[in-house]
C-alpha cells in the first residue's frame, strides 16, 4: 500500500486554512489542520492585507503537522487572484499590500488606463475580463501615485506565489495566478511587454513564469518538515478548484462558488474575439495548461456583507440561519443584477439592495430571509445568462453544471441554480480547491500521472449531490424579468 502526505495552504478572501492531504492507493482524504479568519485592515483610510499575520497562521498549521511526525512530500499555496506584494532585499515586503476592494484605487481605474492603452488592445493582449480590481489597474495606480514603490522594488509577486517564496526562498510566478493580472499574454505565455511598457511598469520587476506543477525547491529547514518540497501547484485557488472538478466527457461547465462565483468551461486555446470581449469573459490559465474561459461573478460576498451589516446592529445570524429564513421567504418577489457596481464594494449591503429594488420599482425586501432569497435567486438567474453566453462563444451544448467549493453547501442556491438554468446541477466536492492543490502536487512528484487520473481520484474520494430543474415556467418568467434589469 502506497501512502503520501501533502500540505495545502489555502488562502481565501474571508478565511485561510492549512489542509493535510493523504493519498492512499488512489484515494484522497483531506483533513483541516488549522483554520483562521482573513480580512482587510483599514490603515489611514486604505484597505490592506495583513500578510505577516497570515504567514504566522500558516506556520502554526505547519507546526501542527510537524508534531505528528509524518513524512510530508510537499507543500503548495493557493490564493485569490489580482492582489500582490512588492519585495526588496530580505525585507518581508516593501509596502503593506492593498486589498483589491480599496475604493480609492478602483475609482476611475478604466479612464486612467485606457487613456494610455486602448481597451481593445488590453483585451487583445490579455483576453481577461474587465474588472477595476484587476492587477493591471492597481499597478497603474502605483505607477502614477507611488512611483517610489516601482523605483525601490526589486520584485513583484501575486499573493499565492509570495507565500511559496516565503516557504522556499524561490520567487517565481505560477502561470494560473499570473494570468489573473491582465498583464499576461495567454497566446505567447509570457508577460505582455506592450502592456508593461505603455503602463510604465518595468519588465525587470516581473519574475519568471512557470507552469502549474513546477517544483520550486525544498521547504526551508526552519519549518520542521525535512524532505518536503515546495510546489507551485495552481497558485490561483480557482485554477486548483477547476482541476478537481469530478467531470467526465463533454457538455459540462463549472462553478467555483464562494465569495466570488467563477463560472466557465475548459478550452484548449484562448477565446479572444469581439464577442468574448463584448460578453466580458476571461481567459485564465488552468492546469495542463488548459484555458479557463469564465466570467467572474460577484458571489456570496453579497450575503457575507449583509451578515456583517446585521451583526453591527446586534443581530447575529449563522449562514445556516439565513439559509432557513431564505427558504421560508416568498419566492421571486424582487431581483437584483448582482453585477451592478454598487454590490462590488464593502458597505451596508441590505441598504444597497433596498436602494436598487426601489430604483427599479420592485418591492424592497423586509426581512433578512427576504434579502438573502433575493440575492440567491438573482445569482442563479445570472448563472443562466452566463451559461447561455458560454454556449454562444463555444458553440457547444452545456447540459451539466458542476458546482464546487464552499458555496456548494448552500442547497437552496444549488436548487435555484438548477431551476434557473434548466440544467442538471452536480455539487461537490466542497474542498475542491484543497483537493486540486494536493493532487497537482502529486502530479508534480509523479505520484499521479494525468489530469484524467486526478479527476478519477476525486470521483472515488468524494460524494456528490444532484439537483434537477423544477418549476421551469416560473423561472423562465423570472429570467425574462431579470434580463430587463439595469447593471
Amino acid at each position: 500500500m502506497s501512502t503520501y502526505h501533502y500540505i495545502a495552504c489555502d488562502l481565501g478572501a474571508e478565511s485561510g486554512r492549512v489542509m493535510l492531504g493523504t493519498l492512499t492507493d488512489g484515494k484522497l482524504s483531506l483533513e483541516e489542520i488549522h483554520r483562521f479568519p482573513n480580512n482587510a485592515i483599514l490603515v489611514n483610510g486604505s484597505r490592506r492585507w495583513d500578510v505577516l499575520r497570515l504567514f504566522d497562521e500558516l506556520k502554526t498549521g505547519l507546526a501542527k503537522v510537524a508534531a505528528r511526525g509524518l513524512k510530508v512530500e510537499s507543500l503548495a499555496t493557493d490564493s485569490w487572484g489580482v492582489d500582490y506584494v512588492w519585495l526588496r532585499g530580505q525585507e518581508p515586503f516593501l509596502t503593506a499590500p492593498y486589498q483589491y476592494r480599496d475604493e480609492a484605487r478602483n475609482a476611475g481605474a478604466y479612464e486612467r488606463a485606457f487613456a494610455v492603452v486602448p481597451r481593445e488592445e488590453v483585451f487583445a493582449e490579455s483576453g481577461i475580463q474587465f474588472m477595476t480590481i484587476n492587477t493591471l489597474y492597481q499597478l497603474h495606480w502605483d505607477a502614477a501615485n507611488r512611483p517610489w514603490v516601482l523605483k525601490n522594488a526589486e520584485r513583484f509577486l501575486n499573493i499565492g506565489d509570495y507565500f511559496n517564496y516565503l516557504f522556499s526562498g524561490v520567487a517565481k510566478a505560477e502561470q494560473s495566478l499570473a494570468s489573473t493580472t491582465q498583464l499576461y499574454n495567454p497566446k505567447r505565455k509570457k508577460w505582455s511587454r506592450p502592456l508593461l511598457r505603455k503602463l510604465g511598469l518595468p519588465k525587470k520587476l516581473f519574475p519568471e513564469i512557470v507552469p502549474a506543477g513546477t517544483v520550486l525547491g525544498p521547504l526551508l529547514a526552519e519549518f520542521g518538515l525535512p524532505g518536503a518540497q515546495v510546489v507551485a501547484a495552481c497558485s490561483h485557488d480557482t485554477g486548483a478548484a477547476v482541476a478537481a472538478v469530478p467531470a467526465e466527457g463533454k457538455g459540462w461547465a463549472y462553478l467555483s462558488s464562494g465569495t466570488w462565483s467563477l463560472l466557465g468551461v475548459e478550452t484548449k486555446k484562448p477565446v479572444i474575439t469581439e464577442k468574448s470581449q463584448q460578453f466580458n469573459f476571461t481567459n485564465e490559465v488552468g492546469y495542463g495548461p488548459s484555458i479557463r474561459l469564465l466570467k467572474n461573478i460577484i458571489g456570496l460576498w453579497i450575503v457575507q456583507e449583509c451578515r456583517r451589516a446585521w451583526a453591527k446592529e446586534g443581530k447575529e445570524y449563522s449562514y445556516d440561519d439565513l439559509k432557513v429564513m431564505a427558504a421560508e421567504s416568498p419566492a421571486l418577489k424582487a431581483l437584483i443584477q448582482p453585477n451592478d457596481a454598487r454590490f462590488l464594494t464593502a458597505g451596508n449591503m441590505p441598504q444597497k439592495i433596498a436602494d436598487y429594488c426601489r430604483a427599479t420599482n420592485q418591492p424592497e425586501p423586509a426581512t433578512p430571509g427576504a434579502f438573502v432569497r433575493c440575492t440567491l435567486e438573482s445569482l442563479a438567474l445570472l448563472y443562466r445568462q452566463v451559461l447561455d453566453q458560454l454556449e454562444s462563444l463555444t458553440e457547444q451544448k452545456l447540459t451539466t453544471l458542476h458546482i464546487v467549493g464552499g458555496g456548494s453547501q448552500n442547497e437552496l442556491l444549488d436548487q435555484f441554480s438548477a431551476n434557473a438554468t434548466g440544467r442538471v446541477v452536480v455539487t461537490g466536492p466542497v474542498e475542491a480547491t484543497a483537493a486540486g492543490n494536493v493532487l497537482i502536487q502529486a502530479l508534480a512528484l509523479g505520484h499521479v500521472v494525468t489530469l484524467r487520473e486526478l479527476r478519477s481520484i476525486v470521483r472515488r474520494s468524494f460524494t456528490v449531490d444532484v439537483y434537477r430543474p423544477q418549476d421551469e415556467l416560473t423561472w423562465q418568467s423570472a429570467y425574462e424579468r431579470f434580463q430587463k434589469l439595469p447593471v
